[in-house]
């Protein structure tokens, strides 16, 4: 009861602020956007073919760009898809690798990320720097005079570096003066596409209550008359007379088995349009709230991305969305049987169109009390003599219900804190405090991790010391949260034989794992001098250079996790 009064009232008060509803248009009209259509080519020399699109849900974002396959293989020659200069050089562990941006007069930027080896002269530079700053990930800003590119120059090879899983180039069209990623797709590249999306279920949610304190009404879906329709039936009941739709979908292109994202969504009750979703323009500032576009609940608990045709009352990407109702896409119900309907299409307006019917049951009375009602709009602090944090306001999409619990731990230093459930998804990160249970040795109050489970993988991160036995550590999940001691250095796995003779090698390569937390730093030096070996997830490798030439070398790499646990490796070779 509470949660649903909670919920009701922030309803009203939201609908204040849209009493005027948006614009609604049509396809064509939305597709007049002055985007041009010959300025950007093909980055590569093969066929375009897609392993991911813009607007896909992935795990903590949207989808950027579009990633083209590239054979299953690595360096096939890239080109600069338009006129323009090399703005910007960018190497690091994850997220894009090593990566290119190219600004263009017109008013586009384009990106060019998981790539080798660049071209020699912009490769040159960055080594120059690299070792005249002895790291190797770097963020070089570059001005219009020094690398100025023709379209069709090659400007690298792709690759497979940084969070990439196979070879294939990310690239991306951006706007320059917003930074904003935009559908690379609107800008006419030559992709082949006539298969239409496949709608495998419709989800119904009750939006009197917390998305997160409820689990959708799931209808499995089939292909009749060119209509995707409820397997069992055309009509489905609930008991609540505020729904919203959600949709578990996938789309397809010729040519690849990869599946990929709609472009526009388009709800309608009794023939009415109620919301219209479209992917063309998310920027990085708001790429996370697909944690709230999608129902991030049923992801952690079924893997699936179902897809919400409504706005949940934290969810603050507003731009993808316009409405014809007040209710930011929630349906109201009467008596009647309604109509409902979701029209889907892709980049190519190949188009799919789910149809049901939906009846108003009554809802059953909910008795449900909560001790802890977090709410998305205000601050939340939960303590006790044991775990302390607070949530700032905006930080949680939807009011929960918070539940914790403890269990005694006597070999590690804190008792195991359940903190709510791992199916809750946070925004930013939070501080928690943790007490420990027993006194800390002097020798390894430096030494402590926050370890995390969210009830799969474990993992952790170095805690600070605060006071009186607290420690604390930025977190961003709610879960299980633990204090141990981390007295054990990373280990260092050579890929080469001590003395071995790597003539013939192109390159020295060194697997390395932490068992606690992560390497926090790592240097190679051969024959006292740094040499630039790079990280690609747990492998470490230095590709030979002019700065280790014929005859026998001394290697010494040293790998520290976030708690200055340190272990060294030395490797005799001979070129």
């Amino acid at each position: 009861m509470v949660l649903a009064y909670f919920r009701a009232i922030m309803r009203q008060l939201l609908g204040i602020f849209l009493i005027f509803p948006f614009a609604v248009f049509s396809q064509e009209e939305l597709n007049i956007h002055h985007y041009p259509q010959d300025y950007f080519r093909n980055p590569l020399d093969i066929p375009i073919f897609l392993a991911g699109n813009f607007g896909e849900c992935r795990p903590g974002h949207f989808h950027s760009g579009v990633d083209i396959k590239t054979k299953g293989e690595e360096n096939q020659p890239v080109h600069a898809a338009a006129d323009g200069y090399i703005s910007r050089i960018k190497t690091e562990s994850g997220g894009f690798g090593h990566a290119l941006y190219i600004m263009h007069p017109n008013g586009y930027t384009t990106l060019y990320a998981h790539l080798n080896d660049f071209s020699p002269p912009i490769q040159q530079y960055l080594r120059k720097h690299q070792y005249e700053k002895e790291r190797w990930d770097l963020d070089l800003q570059l001005t219009p005079d020094q690398f100025p590119v023709k379209k069709g120059d090659q400007i690298a090879w792709s690759g497979n570096t940084g969070a990439s899983t196979a070879p294939h180039l990310h690239f991306e069209i951006r706007n320059t003066a917003t930074e904003h990623p935009l559908n690379p797709e609107l800008f006419g590249l030559p992709i082949v596409d006539n298969i239409p999306p496949v709608i495998y279920e419709a989800a119904i949610y009750d939006m009197n209550r917390s998305i997160y304190e409820q689990r959708p009404q799931i209808t499995p879906l089939k292909l009749k008359n060119n209509l995707f329709v409820p397997v069992k039936g055309d009509t489905l009941t609930f008991e609540s007379n505020l729904i919203g739709v959600g949709i578990n979908l996938k789309d397809f292109m010729d040519g690849s088995d990869n599946d990929i994202a709609f472009n526009n969504a388009t709800l309608f009750m009794d023939d009415s349009i109620q919301c219209r979703i479209r992917l063309d323009d998310i920027g990085y500032d708001v790429t996370r709230y697909v944690n709230a576009y999608a129902d991030y609940k049923t992801h952690e608990l079924n893997k699936k991305w179902i897809q919400c045709l409504f706005q949940i009352p934290g969810n603050r990407l507003s731009q993808i969305y316009e409405y014809e109702n007040v209710q930011k896409g929630a349906l109201v119900l009467d008596k009647n049987v309604h109509k409902i309907q979701v029209k889907v299409t892709d980049d190519k307006n190949n188009a799919s169109t789910i149809e049901f019917f939906i009846r108003y049951m009554g809802k059953q009375n909910d008795s449900t009390t909560c001790q802890y009602l977090f709410g998305f709009a205000k601050a939340n602090t939960f303590q006790n003599d044991h775990v302390q944090f607070t949530i700032e306001p905006g930080l949680l999409y939807d009011s929960i219900c918070f539940k914790y619990s403890s269990n005694p731990d006597l070999k590690d230093f804190s008792d195991k804190h359940q903190i709510h459930y791992s199916y809750v998804p946070i925004h930013h990160y939070f501080d928690l405090n943790i007490k420990t249970n027993k006194p800390v040795p002097p020798k390894l109050q430096n030494k402590i991790v926050i370890r995390y489970s969210g009830g799969k993988d474990e993992d952790g991160k170095a805690a600070l010391p605060v006071e009186q036995g607290w420690y604390k550590a930025s977190v961003r999940n709610f879960g299980m949260y633990w204090l141990v001691a981390d007295t054990v250095a990373p280990v260092i796995k050579s890929m080469q034989k001590n003395g071995a003779n790597l003539a013939s090698a192109k390159q020295i390569s060194f697997v390395v794992k932490d068992s606690l937390t992560s390497v926090k730093k790592f240097r190679g030096e051969i024959d006292g001098k740094w040499v630039c070996f790079e990280q690609h997830n747990d492998l470490f490798f230095y590709k030979f250079d002019e700065h280790c030439g014929h005859g026998k070398h001394k290697l010494v790499f040293t790998a520290t996790d976030e708690n200055n646990n340190t272990t060294t490796y030395r490797l005799n070779f001979t070129r």
